[in-house]
């Protein structure tokens, strides 16, 4: 085997290695600081220091151990900062061993274990800072534990020591119970702070474009001229994004952060065979920035790239899309529908689309408003656009009056190349006529299609389409359960129902991050994301 490709294998597995050497050391440190010192080495060295310094050195070396139990983690995640304190820790500690007891074969095996880490910095090449390390509960569980370990052995030794009955011996004894004692809960304390700090510590993370942000510009420049992009796309002028632009300039990746979760709102907005290119930067830099990465709202034809990143992929639901050349009201399975139309329009409903800048701002806020306190939950973010006026403004609006008055609206995404166009907010106020979804959908399905739209893109229907088979993963069979009887938290079925009378063309809908288990957290991230944070989260909307 040539050098470069022991090299190459040897940079791989030190991640793994350099970890298990921090473990090890950082629970040898504390189990040394937990238990008695030679009495004959510690005589020797009251004699040629300090107590002090004696009691300095013990304290020290297990707040060390505990640093690297902790450290193991970001040596493990190839964080670069980890490898630099993991190989100042293990240097100070092999330098304290001598001083708190003589401890030279513990100074050995630090010496090892920095030798077993050191020459490998090349195989850490993320660049978070130590503060931004995400320690999951799971490894501060296995840190308390090597604590309590250490406290164990620290009171069964001492239980069973043997100093004699002299008493220069017995002051020894009960200083070097001091001392262990004080280490132990150094090192509980420390470990507790660890743990509240974790509640809070975040990721750093890109800043976010906004209105006034020249992103922005390239961002709307893009969109109006994508040959690869999804109604979904128009999602980018919300303002709450971060994004990722090709070195080309003509395609974006946008994404949003929450907590330590990083979540690309769909593929890549711009030219198709840039996708890739961007998939592996977000990657890259969410790995460099301790994150989670996740690529939510996927359609079948991304699922070709997401592979190549090694991600894995769950469905989570299906998008219902109707093909606009075929809609028409005829026949015997649209009766209903054709029916609530007509109705509408004699209680004297009209429609039209406005363009994007046109529509009366006041009176839309005033529908919305009163849409917002009949239906509770707040406005939504992230995957759902909000009625925010600048953002309103950036697209069409059509509109529904009833003697001149707008009683309902309703914000479009167009495509640039007219791929498929789609509805993003429908608000309507008390003075709507019955049925006015029916109508205004109807109506929208013509408008598109006289002006050239293939397809009405009528969203997601978010769990439809799992399987519930003995073989199927688990978590499609748990997102059935919750389609099938979840109803009191959300009307997974009454959506798929309502949409599925227009006849759609179904496509499955998929997330990808890169590791399964990381699913459920993610899609409670998502969830926080688009719902404006737990207490958005919590106002549940009413039944249709």
């Amino acid at each position: 085997m040539r050098t470069s490709e022991i090299r190459t294998a040897a940079l791989a597995i030190a991640p793994t290695l350099s970890a298990a050497a921090a473990l090890f050391g950082g629970w040898l440190l504390l189990a040394s600081g937990a238990t008695p010192t030679d009495p004959e080495r510690l005589s020797f060295l009251l004699r040629m220091s300090e107590p002090a310094i004696i009691d300095a050195s013990h304290f020290a070396s297990s707040m060390l151990g505990i640093f690297l139990i902790l450290l193991a983690f970001g040596l493990r995640a190839r964080l670069g900062a980890a490898w630099a304190a993991t190989v100042a820790c293990l240097l100070v500690a092999a330098v304290l061993a001598p001083l708190k007891g003589v401890n030279l074969e513990e100074t050995g095996i630090l010496v090892l274990l920095l030798l077993m880490v050191a020459p490998f910095r090349s195989a850490f090449t993320r660049t978070a800072r130590l503060t931004r390390m995400e320690i999951t509960p799971g490894w501060l569980f296995s840190a308390a534990a090597a604590v309590a370990g250490a406290g164990l052995l620290g009171w069964w030794s001492f239980s069973n020591a043997d100093y004699g009955n002299r008493q220069v011996w017995r002051m020894m004894f009960d200083a070097d119970v001091e001392r262990a004692i004080r280490s132990s809960i150094g090192a509980g304390v420390l470990l507790l702070g660890v743990g509240v700090w974790r509640l809070f510590a975040t990721p750093a993370t890109p800043a976010v474009a906004g209105e006034d942000d020249p992103d922005f510009a390239r961002v709307r420049a893009i969109l109006a001229k994508a040959d690869s992009a999804e109604p979904e796309s128009n999602l980018a002028l919300l303002g709450d994004k971060r994004f990722l632009f090709s070195a080309s300039g003509e395609s974006f990746l946008m994404f949003g952060v929450r907590a330590r979760s990083w979540v690309a709102m769909g593929p890549p907005v711009g030219r198709r065979d840039e996708h890739l290119e961007l998939f592996w930067r977000f990657r890259e830099m969410a790995d460099a920035h301790a994150a989670r990465p996740c690529v939510y709202a996927l359609e079948p034809e991304d699922l070709v790239d997401v592979v190549e990143l090694g991600f894995f992929i769950q469905k989570t639901g299906e998008s219902a899309r109707v093909p606009l050349a075929d809609f028409s009201l005829a026949g015997r399975r649209r009766e209903v529908l054709r029916r609530n139309w007509r109705k509408a329009g004699e209680a004297g409903a009209t429609f039209e689309v406005v363009q994007p800048g046109a529509a009366p701002m006041y009176e839309l806020q005033r529908i919305s408003d009163a849409w917002l306190a009949e239906h509770h939950g707040g406005e939504k973010a992230f995957s759902l656009g909000g009625f925010i006026p600048r953002y309103v403004d950036e697209f069409p609006v059509a509109l529904v009056r009833v003697e001149g008055r707008i009683v309902a609206f309703a914000t479009l995404w167009p495509t640039a190349t007219k791929s498929s166009l789609s509805m993003d907010l429908m608000r309507y106020g008390a003075q709507a006529p019955k049925n006015i979804m029916d109508f205004l959908f109807v109506e929208l399905l013509t408008w598109g299609r006289e002006q050239g739209y293939l397809a009405f893109d009528f969203g997601v229907a978010p769990l439809a389409g799992l399987e519930d088979r003995p073989l199927a993963p688990i978590l499609s069979r748990v997102g059935r359960l919750l389609f099938e009887r979840a109803e009191d938290f959300y009307n997974f079925r009454g959506v798929r129902r309502y949409k599925e009378k227009y006849d759609p063309l179904w496509r499955p809908r998929y997330m990808a991050c890169p590791h399964k288990w990381q699913v459920p957290f993610l899609l409670a991230d998502i969830g926080l994301l688009s719902s404006g944070g737990m207490a958005g989260m919590m106002g549940r909307p009413k039944k249709e």
